[in-house]
Parts: C-alpha cells; sequence; structure tokens
C-alpha cells in the first residue's frame, strides 16, 4: 500500500519559529524594561502614596477645635441648607409674607432700592421684590420677581436660574410694578414700567409646593468680599455686612387664605437691623443676606464650604514625582548609550517613542486612578470629622475628579517623556516641566504675586491649564464673589482645560519624533 505524503511532513530544513516582529513585541520590550528599573518603579509607587498622604494630612476645621483623643466641637457656619436641585446654598433674607393658597397673584411697585447703611454699602446684586416659597426654611423651593441695584429686573427661581426682565435701577422717578402668580405648582412672573401694561418676564414649575406657602416681600444685600488671605489650599475672605432697604407700595394679595396677616420672617437666622414698616399702604423692608447658590471661600456669600477637589491637592505633587520617572525613561537611554540597541532592534523610531509613550503614560494613569480613588473618599470623611462642610457633587463630578486626575499625570508623563527625547536631557525636561506646568500653577493658585486677569491667562495658556479637571465650583453670575484660581475656580471648563494639556503634549510628541528621525541616535 502506498503511503500518502502528508503536507510539512518529511525531510527538510527545520521549520524556524515565526518571530514576532509588531508592535506588541515593542510594547513588550519598554515594559520589561521600565519594570526591571527598580528607581522608576519606586517613583511611580511614590505617586498615588502622595496623593493619599497629602490628603490625610488635612486636619482643618472649620469654625470649631479638635482636640486630639477627644470630641469634635464644631463651630458656626460649618455646614449650608440643600436647595432642591441638590445645591449648597446660601438662603438668607427679610421676608414679610401671608399665607397664599393654591391659586393667587401678589402685586406691588416698587420705588426704592438704597442702603441701610453697614460697611458693606449695596452691592450689584442687591436685591428686593416679590417671593413665593415652600416655606420659610431655608433652602426651600421659590420663585421670586425683584429688582436689583446693578442688574435691573430679574425673576429668580431655586437658587440656580436667572431670567433677564426690565433695565434699568429703580427710583421715585422710575418704579418698577412686579407680579407673581401662583396657579397649583406653576409660578409666573411679570414686571411692568407703568402697572399697565405687563410682559411675562418667565414661568417656572416648583414641583411639590404645598397647599399653602407664604409669599410676600422681602428684601436682601450680600455682604461685599474681600480677598484677604492665600494659600496653595485656596484663599479666604471676609465680608462686610450690607443692607438694603426697599420702599414698596400698590401692594395686593388675592388668593390669601383668610385671616391671615402681614408678619415679618428674618429667613435664615435674625440680623440686627432687619426688619418692616407698614404705613398707609407702604412697606419698607430692610434685610441683608442673599438668596443663591453657595460659593465656598467667601464669607459675604453664605455659609462655609470646601469643595471636594481639596481631597485630591496632593496630586501636584505626584506630578513631579511622574515627570521625573518619564523623563528619565528616554534621557537614561542616551546618557548609558543603550539607545543605539534599541533603535537597532526596532528601526522605527517613531513607534519606539509611542510604545515608550504607552507603558509610562499607562503606568502614570494606574498610578493616580489608585491615589485619586483612595484619597477622595478618605480626605472627605477627614475633613467631615473636623465639622467641615463638603459641597455636594454627582457621582459623575466624583468619578471625574478620579478618573480626570488620572489623566492628567498620564499626559503629563507623555509630555516629559517627549522632552526629554528632544532635550536628551533629564535635568532639561525636568526644568521644562517645571518652567510650563509646575510654576504657572503655583503662580496662579498659591502665590498673591498675579492679578486675577494674568492668573486666569495662565491657566488658559500653559500645561497647568490641565488641572481644571479637579473643578468643582461652577461660575454663577448672580453671585458676589471673586472667582479666581485662588479659589479653586479655573477659568477653563474641566474638560477643555485638560484639552489644552492634551494640545501641549500631543505638539511636544510631534517634535520628539521629528527629532529622532532627523538627528543620529
Amino acid at each position: 500500500m502506498g503511503t500518502t505524503a502528508t503536507r510539512g511532513s518529511g525531510p527538510g530544513p527545520a521549520r524556524r519559529p515565526r518571530r514576532e516582529t509588531g508592535f506588541g513585541r515593542l510594547l513588550h520590550a519598554e515594559w520589561t524594561k521600565f519594570r526591571t528599573v527598580r528607581g522608576w518603579v519606586i517613583g511611580m509607587l511614590l505617586a498615588p502614596a502622595l496623593i493619599v498622604g497629602i490628603a490625610l494630612l488635612d486636619h482643618s476645621s472649620c469654625g470649631g477645635q479638635v482636640t486630639p483623643g477627644g470630641p469634635i466641637v464644631t463651630g458656626q457656619g460649618c455646614a449650608a441648607p440643600i436647595g432642591p436641585g441638590g445645591q449648597a446654598v446660601t438662603d438668607s433674607y427679610y421676608l414679610v409674607h401671608r399665607s397664599l393658597g393654591r391659586t393667587g397673584t401678589v402685586t406691588a411697585r416698587v420705588t426704592a432700592l438704597t442702603s441701610a447703611g453697614g460697611p458693606g454699602g449695596l452691592s450689584p446684586w442687591s436685591k428686593a421684590g416679590l417671593i413665593i416659597s415652600a416655606s420659610t426654611r431655608p433652602g426651600s423651593a421659590y420663585a421670586a420677581m425683584m429688582v436689583t441695584a446693578g442688574h435691573g429686573v430679574r425673576m429668580q427661581y431655586d437658587y440656580t436660574g436667572d431670567i433677564t426682565g426690565l433695565a434699568g435701577a429703580v427710583s421715585p422717578a422710575a418704579p418698577r410694578w412686579l407680579r407673581l402668580t401662583r396657579s397649583g405648582d406653576t409660578i409666573t412672573g411679570y414686571d411692568s414700567a407703568d402697572g399697565v401694561h405687563w410682559t411675562t418676564v418667565g414661568t417656572v414649575h416648583l414641583p411639590g409646593l404645598p397647599a399653602t406657602v407664604p409669599a410676600g416681600l422681602f428684601a436682601a444685600s450680600p455682604a461685599s468680599s474681600r480677598q484677604v488671605s492665600q494659600s496653595i489650599t485656596g484663599s479666604s475672605a471676609v465680608g462686610a455686612l450690607s443692607l438694603a432697604t426697599a420702599r414698596f407700595d400698590q401692594v395686593s394679595l388675592g388668593g390669601a387664605v383668610p385671616g391671615t396677616s402681614w408678619t415679618g420672617s428674618s429667613v435664615g437666622g435674625a440680623i440686627p437691623g432687619q426688619g418692616f414698616r407698614q404705613r398707609r399702604g407702604t412697606f419698607t423692608v430692610t434685610g441683608t443676606g442673599d438668596i443663591a447658590p453657595l460659593v465656598p471661600g467667601v464669607s459675604g456669600a453664605g455659609a462655609g464650604g470646601t469643595d471636594a477637589g481639596k481631597t485630591l491637592l496632593g496630586a501636584f505633587a505626584a506630578l513631579i514625582a511622574v515627570v521625573v520617572v518619564a523623563s528619565m525613561f528616554m534621557t537614561a537611554e542616551y546618557r548609558r548609550g543603550l539607545i543605539l540597541a534599541t533603535f537597532a532592534a526596532s528601526p522605527a523610531r517613531g513607534r519606539v517613542l509611542v510604545a515608550k509613550a504607552a507603558v509610562v503614560g499607562g503606568v502614570a494613569f494606574a498610578a493616580g486612578l489608585v491615589g485619586g480613588a483612595v484619597a477622595l473618599p478618605l480626605g472627605e470623611a477627614l475633613l467631615r470629622s473636623n465639622g467641615n462642610f463638603i459641597m455636594p457633587v454627582t457621582p459623575l463630578t466624583q468619578a471625574r475628579l478620579v478618573i480626570g486626575t488620572a489623566a492628567v499625570l498620564a499626559v503629563a508623563a507623555v509630555l516629559a517623556l517627549a522632552a526629554g527625547t528632544i532635550l536628551r536631557s533629564g535635568a532639561g525636561a525636568i526644568t521644562a516641566l517645571v518652567v510650563t506646568m509646575v510654576l504657572p500653577y503655583v503662580l496662579a493658585t498659591a502665590l498673591p504675586v498675579l492679578p486675577a486677569p494674568a492668573a486666569d491667562w495662565l491657566l488658559r495658556l500653559t500645561p497647568a491649564a490641565g488641572f481644571a479637571v479637579q473643578q468643582t465650583l461652577v461660575r454663577y453670575p448672580q453671585v458676589v464673589a471673586g472667582y479666581s484660581p485662588q479659589q479653586g475656580y479655573y477659568p477653563l471648563p474641566p474638560w477643555a482645560g485638560f484639552a489644552v494639556l492634551c494640545g501641549f503634549a500631543a505638539l511636544a510628541m510631534a517634535l520628539a519624533v521629528f527629532s529622532l528621525r532627523s538627528r543620529d541616535a
């Protein structure tokens, strides 16, 4: 019987094992280089340790004293009411009210809004007008029609909503008529310059309004704030008391609960100087405070608060450790003469650089992710144990804080690697990153040597813009506050700032590839 030959069988030259020549082999080779150098591994392990360690070193307390081994005595102003949207708010004003049923209308003419004394005077957002609120408890849902000292007539609601009405300041020669109507949970605001021709300013829905709610006249004036100190953890401010007096007449309330009369209440706590007078149909109401979202670090805005991003301040120290390791990942091969062997084994120099970037960026991202995931909850727990109020943020924002911090470290590592490739010097690469990223961050956020506009531009145009991913503060035009990097507010949105950092890294990588291809190893 014949024998059928099998394909590939029989005598012949031995088959050579297939050699892996793809990017995966190159990536594995660079990973092997990284993990076999103890100093680089230690440097990357230091990054999450710094993030967590600095978070745990923050023993600041809010208005109280912390006794080692003893109880925590919490002071005043360490918490804030929470508004309908889950945000922290400041809710303090003087209210003259009656009880309103499920349908009704409150109307009044405002003839004056002036300062009633106090060192702060009026601010542009001193306000007075009509309000319908779920209750007099701070943080309650509300809608208000108001005149302001510097921004004309506004309809504001639930602390963050703001709709523009008639322009111009109020005065006896230029009064403003205001009106609010209620139909169940729907509130509509109107304004008029003559009391005859009315314009609808806005309509809002306040879910769950009780059947009977307080409605009436109010006055409030935010304390003027001035910055007094700055540090790498933020800035502090003090506020000067501001009292506003508004004069109302032609006041009417249709749909009022029978048997109720006008009553004055200091919402948010009694403050000397607040009150009202009623004479011959004219109401004079004096109040202080504000009805707005809370901005931490500004005592004039209300109660104190700490933003969650403060727990990740250690990322700044971790950045330095990551930059040092990333720059050495390339420059060490030049210094030791190993770069020739690397390029001999992998002639595609651009692919070598990309593989190195993937390794060092991936390790930096993992280090930042671990550090942030541990530091955020532990840091918040420590701050709360010391009586601090943490500004509420959504789970999505918490995820952005952790992932964004890790991404900043990763991209900074790639930027340092590219700088080391271009300069072929570890010291030069580290210096370049310090000058372009570390120094702008320090000058913009920690040292009181730059005016706010200059600090803003530094955080717009340098790689330090990437730290915007740690921002939790929102800029509200209707809140009196000096929004600045010293307060933890960045001029670019979180991911826009991160995109600036990525742009620098991409440009540096392109220059590094060009340098590798145009120069001898």
